[in-house]
């Protein structure tokens, strides 16, 4: 049976070496799973589980990841991100020619509103998951800054509106609500750590005319789009060595893949992978390296002065999801991750002068 007919199960633990067997057949073809455990479970917004593989014949991966998703969080989802989007993304045949974990079967069931996905376990690889407290190095971030450069070089203006299996990738667009977070959560736990500017936005300020301003010139006339990760933030992120041993950054979880300008990925990733330090000292040269990686003709490649203008911009994106989950308590990360990226981005804002390149961008 091909992974694409099989039925999602509704549980880590109804998983079945018959069932893992099929689905890793089209990989892993004579490999036969005689026995299976759940040796890590992380159930949040999306559910996530590793399992642990034994074979009676043939040969696969030790273990697989598997990410569905957690009914109580559908809506927010879908709200959000969209529930199938990594799933179809993964199912088109498209190459995304930047590290990422393998997928061996992408399964979605839109009657019951749930999606499987079985994948490379990246870890088993060498790989090393990052969040905000563990920062990039400068040289950690020019890798994924030229992963970034050949996903969207890969797929920029008609390379990506001509591509009829991924017509359904929508346009980043503002999604409601943001405005009515609870601000001043965030602002007391941030106390003196920001900037009084940033904590002197109210949520109509920081959410309307700031975010959603930005997030509506990623799809303005005359912009190309590109297709987008649309949430590569570090902690997406990981680090393995390449055949060289050379740190290469790769980029998880696709759920956010959106079209738009390049900005939005390269501004956010930057901002809050690097300390604020090293952002400083190093974001010229990394959005320099940013314009070299891209695979276009010259005639195509935006200008310094536009790349350095929409990376400007694009720290309203990072400040407003940010502040957002900083001002929900502990319910969507914890509160160290959330501080050190509220932190970096309220610093950006200010250093780049964000409002104003907003301002310059929508003229």
């Amino acid at each position: 049976m091909a992974a694409t007919e099989l039925a999602i199960p509704q549980g880590w633990d109804e998983i079945t070496p018959q069932w893992i067997t099929a689905a890793l057949a089209p990989h892993f073809p004579g490999a036969e799973v005689g026995d299976l455990r759940v040796v890590l479970r992380d159930d949040g917004t999306n559910r996530r589980a590793r399992l642990a593989l034994d074979y009676v014949a043939g040969s696969g991966p030790a273990t697989v990841f598997g990410k569905a998703v957690d009914p109580e969080h559908a809506d927010l989802v879908a709200l959000t991100s969209g529930l199938y989007h990594e799933p179809r993304l993964f199912s088109s045949g498209v190459t995304l020619p930047l590290d990422h974990p393998a997928v061996y079967a992408a399964i979605i069931d839109e009657d019951r509103r749930d999606f499987l996905m079985i994948m490379e376990d990246v870890v088993a690889r060498g790989a090393d998951p990052r969040d905000s407290t563990r920062p990039l190095t400068v040289e950690e971030a020019a890798s994924g800054v030229r992963g970034l450069a050949r996903l969207h070089g890969a797929y920029w203006g008609s390379r990506l509106t001509g591509r009829p299996e991924l017509g359904w990738v929508e346009p980043f667009v503002a999604f409601s609500g943001l405005e009515y977070a609870p601000l001043h959560i965030a602002h007391e736990r941030l106390g003196d750590t920001v900037p009084s500017a940033v904590l002197a936005l109210s949520g109509t300020e920081l959410f309307v005319d700031i975010w959603a301003r930005y997030i509506g010139t990623l799809t303005a006339a005359g912009t190309p789009p590109t297709l987008l990760h649309g949430d590569p933030h570090i902690g997406n992120t990981y680090v393995a060595p390449d055949e060289s041993g050379a740190p290469n950054v790769g980029f998880l979880d696709w759920q956010m893949v959106r079209r738009g300008s390049f900005s939005l990925d390269l501004g956010y990733f930057l901002q809050g992978a690097l300390t604020t330090a090293d952002r400083r000292g190093h974001e010229r040269d990394l959005l320099a390296e940013y314009r070299r990686a891209l695979p276009l003709p010259d005639d195509e490649v935006p200008t310094e002065q536009d790349v350095w203008l929409g990376y400007r911009a694009s720290v309203a994106h990072g400040l407003a999801i940010w502040m957002a989950t900083l001002s929900g308590g502990d319910a969507w990360q914890r509160p160290d991750i959330c501080l050190a990226f509220a932190q970096r981005y309220a610093a950006a804002f200010v250093d780049l002068e964000t409002p104003d390149a907003i301002d310059a961008i929508s003229a």
